[in-house]
């Protein structure tokens, strides 16, 4: 496993990050435990999860990730595991969270934290993250930026005092983006910089063969005020395991929770899809192989977000970590792209 170092002096991760969404909704508290168990004993020390989690988010499950990790979390040594977690923003109908919640406030961020750290079952966060903007820009699969939306927000400023306030309290260590923007992420870095407020160390979006938006702005950005990239998604919610492609009824979240994953609705993904899987088999690799090959050692990934609905998947998501791709393929990788770019932006 390799170790990488989050922004200018953020926390140091591993290069594989284990992700919390199915917990307490697929993934049962013994199930997670031993993923969470087998994650380590492979040599990840970093965990990611939110307050909004389980996923698909209902007002039942809410928490429930976290609780889990927190349970798990109290017989370690805490000063080994980087422990992630997540503040929800607005505009998503989460009536569930703190009335919607309406806004990522001084109020909301820090409420968010005291739950969290109480469902965790610790002192302090490592890397506390704002899930999404507050400020309207499309996401989740949305692609088109209409200015017909503005609403009125929290200042990008007023954000980082209440999170410059838990810093200094010791309830969190460090701060980062999820779902952002380029222009997000220049502000976040520009207000911390001119108002001595915490520099943001990481931003969490998607990246995957399906979904390269990153590379357009965002790595530019990244690079050169290094922000961190923690990829999600990196298998699109199965698709580029191919299991959908052999069995369109497989066991999985797209069909065991109606209407999830719009994302990979569109009509590029499936011939996408089925254009790796065949580069994978040529190779003598499996889908899933490729995929998370691909993202595993992107020279802009900090750590790759893998999740799980059992310990054998979460097997051979690690399995995959050891295997580097030859540039023949890297090669192909690029045409297919080129055929089918960001077919799940």
């Amino acid at each position: 496993m390799h170790y990488r170092v989050l922004g200018e002096q953020g926390p140091k991760v591993s290069a594989v990050c284990l992700g919390t969404m199915t917990f307490g909704q697929q993934t049962g508290e013994a199930d997670a435990h031993a993923q969470l168990d087998m994650a380590f004993e492979r040599g990840v020390n970093f965990v990611d999860t939110a307050e909004m989690y389980a996923v698909p988010p209902r007002a039942e499950t809410y928490g429930a990730s976290e609780t889990i990790v927190g349970s798990w979390l109290r017989r370690q040594a805490r000063e080994k595991v980087v422990l992630a977690t997540k503040v929800a923003g607005p505009a998503r109908s989460l009536g569930w969270i703190r009335g919607g919640p309406p806004a990522l406030d001084r109020a909301n961020i820090r409420a968010a934290v005291e739950g969290s750290l109480r469902r965790l079952q610790t002192d302090y966060i490592d890397l506390y993250q704002l899930h999404w903007p507050e400020r309207n820009q499309p996401m989740f699969g949305q692609w088109d930026y209409d200015p017909s939306n503005e609403r009125e927000c929290t200042s990008i400023r007023a954000q980082l005092e209440a999170l410059g306030e838990l810093v200094a309290e010791g309830k969190i260590r460090h701060v980062g983006l999820s779902n952002e923007h380029p222009w997000g992420v220049a502000e976040f870095v520009r207000v911390a910089r001119e108002s001595g407020l915490p520099r943001v160390v990481s931003i969490q979006n998607v990246y995957s063969l399906l979904s390269r938006v990153f590379e357009y702005g965002l790595a530019e950005v990244c690079h050169r005020e290094q922000v961190g990239l923690l990829a999600y998604s990196p298998l699109a919610f199965g698709h580029l395991t191919g299991k959908y492609l052999t069995d369109p009824a497989a066991p999985g979240r797209l069909n065991e929770f109606a209407g999830f994953g719009q994302r990979y609705t569109k009509p590029n993904v499936q011939p996408a899809v089925e254009a790796y899987a065949a580069l994978a088999h040529r190779h003598d690799m499996t889908p899933t192989e490729l995929a998370l090959a691909f993202v595993y050692r992107r020279r802009h990934v900090a750590s790759t977000i893998i999740g799980a609905s059992s310990a054998r998947q979460l097997a051979e998501n690690l399995d995959a970590w050891p295997r580097v791709l030859s540039h023949e393929v890297q090669e192909e990788i690029n045409r297919i792209h080129l055929r089918y770019t960001n077919p799940a932006p």
